[in-house]
């Protein structure tokens, strides 16, 4: 077993579409949308012979609160027994420690896209692991299953699935959601896929600065979605969606659709419609045009966990699961110190945490 900095972007993604879950954000055009905004991604491989058994893809982030190598949604490993995953995974973080020091990280912050699992496997090779106080990306990730069975469930990947039908999907939602759906149309609502997504994602971000200062979250840098929509759109990989209402545009999202799965990824809507439910047909249109080149599943991304009022994902865990669905839930954030560095960031992440009231 060897590892190996990665050079073959087509190997790498690849074998990510071979996985049961292939998070795009491990993606090698994903790195180079960290490249583009000023994050270095570090790209490792764990080979067995000719054969790629685990990729991993860090982001190299300095931020005031500390130097540390990200890692969003990964590793990826390919489905071994579980005696052989705990030493492929050893491999990797011995690789990626060597690669943090080398950079002077205080840490390593880790979300992998595993199931949670009674006793899970990643921690037994981690002795110096520990919790990490706040999440690195949604833990608790609301889906759609396209197919049956339910690839995210059952772990078939193989092409023999039957799609669900719009009118099963249709039937299945909330009765209210169904009902925002239809008076969308009634009101006029259109939806548009643009032609041009490199061009409308200035349309989407005008519409996005709007929700962040009507919402008080901390967004995405604009740099991030024009880089993302110009790495992606491209390859047929993501949409820019427009819902328009009286000439003018109400709501939009950037959705992405990356080997097999579709990701509702960012949204905007605009106050002066708020009446308007217009993000109701724009999902529905997007859910719909995902059935139709064959995904299997389609991600809403983040939801809050049950009870948890203060949660971030809060105010959007309502409209999400209105459209009927299953809760995937993750494996929890992990850190790795490297420094006594990381006691102070985790001390300030702590206080935020309690500031926040979650």
């Amino acid at each position: 077993m060897d590892i190996f900095q990665a050079q073959n972007p087509a190997a790498w993604d690849a074998f990510l579409a071979s996985q049961a879950f292939r998070p795009f954000l491990q993606s090698w055009t994903m790195g180079e949308v960290y490249r583009d905004t000023g994050q270095e991604p570090i790209r490792v491989e764990v080979r067995e012979g000719t054969d790629i058994v685990a990729t991993c893809q860090a982001i190299l982030v300095d931020a005031r609160r500390g130097k540390h190598l990200s890692i969003p949604y990964g590793p990826v490993m390919r489905n071994q027994e579980s005696g052989m995953r705990n030493q492929v995974l050893e491999t990797l973080l011995n690789e990626l420690i060597r690669i943090g020091r080398q950079h002077r990280c205080s840490f390593i912050r880790m979300s992998p896209f595993w199931p949670k699992l009674p006793t899970p496997y990643a921690l037994r090779p981690l002795p110096h692991a520990v919790p990490s106080p706040l999440h690195l990306l949604a833990e608790h990730v609301w889906y759609l299953p396209l197919v049956t069975p339910d690839p995210w469930q059952s772990g078939d990947r193989s092409p023999a699935k039957q799609a669900v039908s719009e009118e099963a999907l249709f039937s299945a939602m909330r009765k209210t959601t169904r009902n925002l759906i239809r008076r969308a149309e009634k009101e006029g609502v259109e939806i548009v896929a643009s032609p041009d997504p490199v061009k409308d994602v200035e349309a989407f971000i005008a519409l996005h600065e709007e929700t962040r200062k009507r919402h008080h979250f901390t967004p995405y840098t604009n740099a991030f979605f024009r880089s993302q929509v110009t790495r992606f759109a491209p390859r047929g990989e993501c949409s820019v969606y427009l819902a328009r209402y009286q000439g003018e545009i109400a709501a939009a999202s950037i959705h992405m659709h990356v080997g097999g799965e579709t990701s509702y990824h960012h949204g905007a809507s605009a106050s002066k419609f708020a009446k308007i439910p217009a993000s109701y047909l724009l999902q529905w249109t997007a859910i719909r045009d995902a059935l139709r080149r064959g995904d299997h599943v389609y991600n809403f991304w983040g939801i809050a966990p049950e009870g948890v009022r203060q949660h971030p994902f809060a105010g959007v865990t309502l409209f999400k699961t209105g459209f009927g669905g299953t809760l995937l839930e993750l494996q929890h954030c992990i850190d790795l110190p490297l420094s006594k560095r990381y006691y102070l960031t985790r001390a300030f992440e702590l206080l935020r945490k309690w500031r926040r009231g979650f």
